[in-house]
């Protein structure tokens, strides 16, 4: 029996629609229509609130106390899922930074069995696949990336990226430390190839792109700057329309007027909004520890003690609103930049709207963008 989600100011086609009921039938929505016409037996009442299409994260490191590369199992994956899920995550990629082959088939391992479980266990709700951040990067753009752990794309690394996990495997890497055959090796795979922590210069990137490259990982971050008559990486991603371009929105990370410049250089449509969030978020503000290195939270900031930059002290819902904050955009611009634009970067067309045959994975939140409540797949949650 399917329950209508009825009294909600529901995001359609980039506005708030009154009046609306949202039938939801197991994990699917199966119908949209005006509340009057809706006979169901069951409703949910979301008492005049925003029912949202559900935030997707593609780079989340950690969350609830937990960090990935510490952890790389199903126990970590859920406790990551369950703290980001009361921001409105309702799918996300787990994400682990440059690390050993044998932490990265763990890795893939874990997400394989969070995704498709054993023997009866419960999959963990949300998780959409895996995102590899490392460790095929560019020593002079390593961030926070321990230069130890940093390695050649090859043959026997290929092959372990190319291996199935039931849902999307996202690999970021710097193209001028590989070859366009071997980004085409991955993307013909399935692999979700995206640049980063990459020193590459405009012609690299273009060529990474004709061979398959799809995005670009926190756009502006640990990358070969716009120049005057070397348009880097920045310049490459902001010319090439159909890639996507991931970007932290703290205020931190970079400039809001960089960003609202990008805005205005590529459509709406090819940006995605990312936490690139640690273990301390849904686990208070004390400091924490990657690779051995302390990491300290100082004025909503994330930074080693040379104070490099460690990831971000963010969740999606506050993403969002810094998108409108700090960016100017509306809010079906910055929902759908934590929605359906995820969802399309990553091949999930069932995800990222709210409209019959998608999935039920819904966010409501009040008027100032509070988490109240989430569906993933249809199972709900309350969070207020």
């Amino acid at each position: 029996m399917a329950t209508a989600l009825v009294n909600g100011r529901v995001l359609r086609d980039g506005g708030l629609v009154d009046g609306l009921a949202v039938l939801v039938d197991g994990a699917r929505i199966v119908d949209v229509q005006p509340r009057a016409a809706v006979r169901a037996a069951h409703t949910h009442d979301l008492h005049g609130q925003r029912l949202l299409p559900g935030f997707i994260d593609t780079q989340v490191n950690g969350g609830g106390g937990v960090l990935f590369n510490d952890a790389p199992s199903v126990d970590a994956i859920r406790a990551i899922g369950r703290a980001h899920r009361c921001f409105g995550t309702t799918g996300f990629l787990p994400t682990l930074i440059s690390d050993d082959l044998a932490v990265i088939e763990a890795a893939l391992d874990a997400v394989r069995t969070a995704i498709s479980p054993m023997d009866g266990a419960a999959r963990v709700p949300g998780v959409l696949g895996v995102h590899i951040e490392g460790p095929f990067l560019n020593p002079d753009r390593k961030g926070v990336h321990d230069p130890a752990k940093l390695r050649a794309l090859d043959a026997a690394a290929i092959e372990l990226l190319s291996r199935p996990t039931g849902g999307r495997t996202m690999v970021t890497l710097a193209p001028e430390m590989t070859t366009p055959e071997a980004i085409r090796r991955l993307a013909s795979a399935g692999v979700v190839v995206s640049a980063g922590h990459t020193n590459a210069s405009c012609a690299e990137v273009q060529a990474a792109l004709g061979a398959g490259l799809r995005g670009f990982t926190h756009l502006f971050n640990a990358m070969s700057q716009l120049g005057s008559r070397e348009p880097g990486v920045v310049g490459a991603a902001l010319d090439d329309p159909a890639s996507f371009c991931g970007l932290i929105v703290d205020g931190v990370h970079v400039d809001p007027l960089t960003l609202r410049l990008a805005l205005r250089a590529k459509s709406s449509a090819r940006f995605m909004l990312v936490t690139d969030a640690m273990s301390n978020i849904g686990n208070g503000d004390g400091d924490f520890r990657i690779q051995g290195k302390r990491i300290r939270v100082l004025d909503n900031q994330l930074r080693d003690d040379d104070g490099v930059l460690a990831g971000a002290n963010l969740t999606m819902s506050a993403a969002v609103a810094n998108a409108m904050r700090l960016l100017g955009a509306d809010l079906g611009t910055a929902v759908r930049m934590a929605s359906a634009n995820p969802a399309e970067f990553l091949g999930l067309t069932d995800l990222g709207a709210i409209a019959p045959g998608r999935r039920a994975s819904l966010v409501l939140v009040d008027e100032h963008g509070s988490v109240l409540e989430t569906w993933i797949d249809g199972e709900h949650a309350i969070h207020h």
